[in-house]
């Protein structure tokens, strides 16, 4: 099997010889990597990775290049892995991912980013999941047109395949946490100027399949809406949104449909120091083949961040209510569908995704130095309706649950690490235990606590 060795080696010769090679300029990496900006090195002293990240190719600068790429490698260790149902006991394996993107800047109006990522697996004994492997894919390649460009304000024009973050990642995700980030294509339109951006998008989802350019394009229109953010420079920012889906075999405990649903939601949140908060509700519409979508959300994230204590802690409080049917062969879908959520929004490897689901998770950060971090977590997780199961973390459904009359999932212990080397290595480590609740005693036979164990070396550039 192809493991993508000639881009690998390649990857990591570059990556040696930017690390090694003498003083780095300053920068800040992103969560899409498209959304930084090197213009800044166009007068700087001609060092190698300057040229890397500013590769001039006119005498006026204004054409250039700018090159990036990662090395990820992770270590996972399960013990009783989806509460011991698959039967596995001890399952460790290894996971490695690896990007290259260029940047093309064709004066003030036109730009063209690319990137290919390379997602490998290793040793998992019941062979990889959809979000483990990926041997070698185009993940961005877009075309940017500015329309015009003021010191006020922009308005941008994107088309061709890329990834999509908005908010706190409950919705719209490029889902990092996992080996394997989501990508779509299509256009959309942004607009941005001082304390005010929107975002409209239609978008066709990319099938993810495990070998080299084999994704498929849906041919589809299956996702669209549009996003926007306001900023009150004391109060906080306010994000509102409306999204869209399609599917056409959509699957809950209530059956398998096809599925059109819109989402209405708002978020008000602030952090940084004194008192923080993340504040989201979503109400959703639609129809699942003859039956009505009524579904919603709501959660409340409060905390507060004692900057002049040493360490810095934070104490934080968060609790969700995400609706779940009510009634498996009524005229009414209940289930809240999460679309494209971040694998680790209720813990860095949740057992227990955003459907049908109360939590209430209380959490502590605690900054060591400059460069290790730590955070606690402890999660308390309940079924929200008896009439309706549990869901993986992407949404899928997990286990149907309507034979169930107990509420209780379970709790999940979690504590990771942070340790920046510097801005372009760092190191995670996490532990979690997740200890079995009186459903998940009901309705699979011999279920047992799971243990899960990760360390993460990643490198950028």
């Amino acid at each position: 099997m192809l493991k993508s060795s000639y881009f690998i080696s390649c990857l990591s010769g570059i990556l040696m010889i930017i690390l090694f090679s003498g003083k780095l300029s300053a920068q800040s990496f992103k969560l899409l990597r498209y959304d930084e900006n090197y213009e800044y090195l166009k007068d700087s002293a001609d060092t190698f990775y300057n040229k890397v990240k500013f590769l001039p190719l006119n005498n006026e600068k204004n054409i250039y290049l700018s090159f990036g790429g990662e090395a990820r490698y992770e270590y996972v260790d399960f013990k009783n892995e989806d509460w011991g149902r698959l039967n596995i006991g001890h399952n460790n394996f290894f996971l490695q991912r690896y990007d290259l993107h260029a940047d093309l800047h064709l004066g003030e109006r036109v730009r063209i980013f690319s990137q290919v990522r390379s997602a490998l697996q290793n040793g998992r004994k019941n062979g990889p999941r959809g979000i483990d492997e990926d041997e070698l894919s185009i993940q961005n390649l877009f075309v940017d047109v500015k329309a015009f460009k003021d010191q006020d304000k922009n308005l941008v024009f994107r088309v061709g395949r890329q990834e999509l973050d908005y908010g706190s990642g409950r919705l719209i995700s490029v889902r990092e946490g996992p080996n394997v980030r989501l990508s779509f294509t299509g256009a959309k339109l942004m607009y941005y100027q001082k304390d005010f951006s929107v975002d409209a998008f239609a978008m066709m989802a990319d099938s993810i399949n495990a070998g080299v350019f084999d994704n498929k394009i849906s041919k589809q229109l299956n996702l669209w809406g549009a996003y926007s953010k306001i900023i009150f420079q004391k109060a906080g920012n306010l994000d509102m949104y409306y999204l869209g889906i399609r599917r056409d075999n959509a699957v809950f405990e209530a059956g398998i449909a096809k599925e059109k649903r819109h989402t209405l939601g708002a978020r008000f949140w602030k952090y940084g120091g004194g008192f923080i908060y993340n504040l989201e509700a979503a109400y959703q519409f639609g129809t699942f083949g003859d039956k009505a979508i009524r579904a919603w959300t709501g959660s409340v994230d409060l905390g507060y961040l004692f900057e002049n204590v040493k360490f810095r802690p934070s104490i934080n409080l968060r609790n969700d209510y995400i609706s779940g049917d009510r009634t498996k062969d009524d005229n009414t879908l209940q289930t809240f569908n999460p679309l494209y959520p971040k694998g680790g929004y209720f813990g860095f490897s949740p057992q227990v995704g955003p459907v049908n689901l109360i939590d209430i998770h209380p959490y502590i950060t605690l900054d060591f130095s400059s460069k290790l971090k730590m955070q606690a977590d402890v999660v308390f997780n309940w079924r929200y309706s008896l009439e309706d199961g549990v869901y993986r973390p992407s949404g899928v459904l997990n286990r149907p649950g309507s034979s169930s009359g107990k509420r209780y999932i379970g709790t999940a212990y979690l504590t990771n690490f942070t340790y920046s080397f510097s801005r372009y290595i760092s190191l995670v480590s996490g532990i979690q235990y997740f200890r079995k609740g009186a459903f998940i005693e009901d309705i699979i036979p011999g279920a047992k606590s799971g243990v899960f164990y990760n360390i993460r070396l990643g490198f950028k550039f």
